[in-house]
């Protein structure tokens, strides 16, 4: 690593905002450990970036696949200098009494406890180290709210209250940040706006101004509800 490059944790990177700010960060001299649940996505990835790049298949919504990813993470490279929490999904468009109770039940699996099993394995060794900043990726449904997205609405504003309650509990120094990406053209988005998604700029596009915000965040920031 040259003396500026950064050992950043990413969860989520097989597709989407994730998969673009993978590439963007690594382009960029930083060093990414990522992961996401899709084994095929991350033998890909894997290939074009292993070994300086470590790349596993976990499913954050399982605490003891998390927890076994970190300590092999942090005992080969060290605690993080950068945590983002990226990784989620969202519900089929349907109102709250149509939503199927085992999709409800991933979502807070996925977007909520796996936020925090991560930040959980993780940050224990940040704090320990003295610093680090964890950046929980949010959404505009984390401030507002729409129909038809209301399990979705609900994991992203629980994103914005834990996150800045952990602000609270970080000794000084140290940051926890949630951050809205924006209105993105993935496939989660097509998945609510259809056609209409593609008004809006794709994952290469923004990761670039992405990768410029989360790299220039430090302990001034910490409990700053921010947007790229």
């Amino acid at each position: 690593m040259s003396q500026d490059s950064r050992f950043i944790v990413l969860t989520g990177v097989s597709r989407g905002l994730g998969r673009a700010l993978l590439e963007e960060l690594i382009e960029r001299g930083h060093v990414v450990a990522g992961c996401a649940r899709s084994a095929e996505r991350i033998r890909e990835l894997s290939e074009r970036y292993h070994p300086n790049h470590p790349l596993d298949t976990v499913d954050v919504a399982n605490f003891a696949d998390v927890e076994s990813w970190a300590e092999r993470i942090i005992a080969e490279r060290g605690a993080p200098d950068l945590l983002i929490n990226n990784a989620a999904i969202i519900n089929r468009n349907n109102p709250l009494w149509e939503v199927p109770v085992d999709e409800f039940s991933d979502l807070m699996d996925v977007n909520i406890k796996g936020m925090f099993h991560v930040t959980r394995a993780f940050l224990p060794s940040m704090i320990t180290a003295g610093q680090g900043i964890v950046v929980n990726l949010s959404s505009g449904w984390g401030r507002s709210t729409s129909a038809d997205v209301a399990p979705y609405c609900a994991t992203k504003w629980a994103v914005e209250g834990m996150t800045q309650s952990l602000a609270h509990e970080l000794p000084s120094g140290m940051a926890a940040i949630p951050l809205n990406p924006g209105i993105i053209d993935t496939e989660m988005l097509r998945s609510c706006f259809g056609d209409g998604a593609n008004c809006y700029p794709g994952p290469e596009s923004w990761a670039n101004k992405a990768a410029d915000c989360v790299l220039s965040l430090s302990s001034r920031d910490n409990g700053r509800p921010l947007t790229v």
